[in-house]
């Protein structure tokens, strides 16, 4: 069965126009309907530039409340016993390795080994500004976070290597094994990133189903020729939830689109929360609806 997966949002005023209640109620709904997973996402802070947002208008305001995400996932565990918890994605290089490390695997251990951590570089370089960092140098940053945070999460004691210099004879505990989310472009260097640490890719938002079908086919070659199972890479898409001209939801329509991108390599479908309907019945049929013909 593929995977469903719902992005609740933990900014602006989407939900209940603010109320934060309904965004953890909405997670136990996608629970209860037997969604696999909640995504959350990131902005640490967030400058007035948000024009320079790429792939669409930007869904919230400078000034909005935008909920740190691991924290969300913590109060989202208290609520669930089963979907799993992801970040869709964090700006990992924003927090440095080590505190990452540490806060993902508490998350990890309180909500019984259901945290995965989707990462990204960010698109704002007011964010890296606002922290002390080099935006320019936002891709390297990521991966000497994510070397820290496999260091951490896999010795006692560790040794942390990165562009920086070396740390030895550390400890960090919990240590957990966290399935790790690559996001990005078909690039070189995002591709280099998933082979070496990743368990999944996440596409850019805007890729039509035949460009993630040709892509799909280069990230599993470049995990081939590194010596790991092509098939074992997980694939996140976006599937397009259909509605008539009675603003029903076409299933049928919306079905076709699941089995396109599972056809294109997708093994985790991503519904839009906006796409579920405009108030919490409406979102719990829907899903349950999808879950069940998906």
């Amino acid at each position: 069965m593929v995977q469903l997966s719902v992005n609740v949002p933990n900014f602006g005023s989407t939900l209940a126009g603010g109320d934060w209640s309904a965004l953890l109620d909405a997670c136990v709904a996608a629970e209860d309907a037997g969604f696999d997973r909640v995504l959350v996402t990131d902005h640490v802070v967030m400058g007035s530039d948000t024009d320079d947002y790429t792939w669409s208008a930007f869904p919230s305001v400078p000034d909005d409340e935008w909920l740190e995400p691991l924290s969300v996932l913590a109060a989202v565990a208290a609520r669930t016993s089963r979907i799993r918890l992801a970040t869709g994605i964090v700006i990992a290089a924003l927090r440095g390795g080590a505190l990452l490390a540490k806060t993902a695997a508490t998350v990890d251990r309180l909500s019984g080994g259901r945290l995965e951590l989707g990462v990204g570089t960010g698109w704002q370089k007011r964010e890296y500004e606002a922290v002390g960092l080099d935006f320019g140098e936002r891709g390297r940053l990521l991966d000497d976070t994510l070397d820290t945070c496999r260091a951490l999460w896999s010795s006692a004691p560790a040794t942390i290597r990165t562009s920086a210099g070396e740390v030895g004879d550390v400890y960090c505990s919990p240590r957990r094994p966290i399935p790790v989310w690559v996001s990005g472009s078909a690039s070189k260097a995002v591709i280099a990133r998933t082979v070496r640490y990743g368990d999944g890719w996440i596409p850019i938002m805007g890729i039509d189903d035949d460009t993630l079908a040709e892509q799909v086919r280069v990230f599993r070659k470049a995990f081939a020729d590194a010596g790991r199972d092509p098939e074992s890479l997980q694939v996140r898409g976006r599937l397009s939830v259909v509605r008539g001209g009675d603003g029903e939801i076409d299933l049928d329509a919306t079905v076709e689109h699941s089995r396109t991108l599972v056809a294109a390599g997708a093994t985790d479908l991503v519904v839009p929360f906006a796409a579920l309907g405009g108030n919490p019945d409406e979102r719990r049929a829907t899903m349950q609806a999808l879950r069940a013909r998906a």
